[in-house]
């Protein structure tokens, strides 16, 4: 009950209240949503890319243990989500929400509160966390926007699409001014920050305001309650498996496997908004699942230090 008080009170609760915050606001002002997306995409998430790049630092070793580890990882929750979407046999817009609901996890906004909350007295366990937001960064905006606008367009479409966004540009140039060391001058990294600062509360007032257009009715589908195990079951599952099989341990352990129990990424309903494929859906999951993720959370914690502690 500690934990899950803990969790409740300083990671879950916080994003609810921001989202009823941005419920309450849609119900009052009618927002253009449409233009609070492109806000988000073009403008605030380039900025917090950019500064996570641009400040992680840690050792090469236990950077490649962690790329191998999350390369294997995701490319088993695509060969998940492929396989339950078969078994749904969803049409090809809800199979696009429905893989990037299982696939891309909300490892920012809902990961990082966590990991510095439980490893405060180990910052190794906070900068893995980085890591692996960088890495769901870059999962985003390769195959989830793939997902997304392979719905509509071709395959040169997607890539043009791809490289025009600020977001792949802000990922290039954080990697090199961070190996190559190179400052960023005063006058310039007081505005990312302001406006990197800004992405995580605009994001969940966005996504509270998408959550006010909805059916709640319709929310106990099987595609959410699929996802949502998909995400949550399956997803510590693996990683349990492969960390086992790879031979990790202590914080590098404890810190992928706790990532792995994390809900769906906001980042999802925020594309689908942008391209407007079957967003109302992606809101329903990445609701769901934070509220479901209260209690699967709180028990991959407690294993996690049963383990690996």
């Amino acid at each position: 009950m500690e934990y899950l008080s803990m969790v409740f009170l300083q990671v879950v609760a916080p994003i609810l209240i921001m989202l009823m915050i941005g419920a309450w606001l849609q119900w009052k002002f009618s927002f253009n949503l449409k233009a609070l997306s492109n806000l988000i995409t073009y403008c605030l998430m380039p900025a917090a890319v950019f500064i996570n790049i641009y400040e992680t630092e840690v050792n090469a070793g236990i950077l490649g243990s962690i790329t191998l580890y999350l390369l294997i990882f995701s490319a088993c929750l695509m060969v998940v989500s492929w396989l339950l979407g078969k078994l749904l046999k969803l049409e090809k817009k809800q199979s696009a929400i429905f893989s990037n609901s299982i696939v891309l996890i909300n490892s920012g906004n809902y990961g990082i509160p966590v990991s510095q909350m439980l490893f405060y007295a180990n910052p190794l366990g906070t900068s893995i966390q980085i890591i692996i937001v960088i890495f769901q960064n870059i999962m985003t905006y390769t195959y989830g926007l793939y997902n997304l606008i392979s719905t509509t367009k071709s395959g040169l479409d997607i890539l043009k699409s791809l490289f025009r966004l600020p977001l792949v540009h802000a990922l290039i140039i954080g990697a090199l001014m961070n190996y190559w060391n190179i400052g960023i001058p005063i006058s310039l990294r007081i505005p990312i920050d302001y406006l990197a600062n800004a992405f995580i509360s605009i994001a969940l007032i966005t996504l509270g305001a998408q959550l006010a257009q909805l059916n709640i009715k319709t929310i106990f589908n099987k595609l959410i309650l699929f996802s949502t195990f998909g995400r949550l079951i399956i997803g510590p599952l693996l990683a349990f498996g492969l960390i086992t099989l790879m031979g990790l341990d202590g914080v590098v352990a404890q810190s992928l496997f706790i990532a792995s129990a994390f809900p769906t990424s906001r980042n999802s309903s925020t594309l689908a908004l942008e391209y407007d494929v079957e967003p109302n859906l992606a809101a329903q999951i990445v609701l769901f699942s934070t509220v479901v993720s209260c209690l699967t959370v709180t028990v991959v914690i407690y294993l996690s230090n049963i383990w690996w502690g």
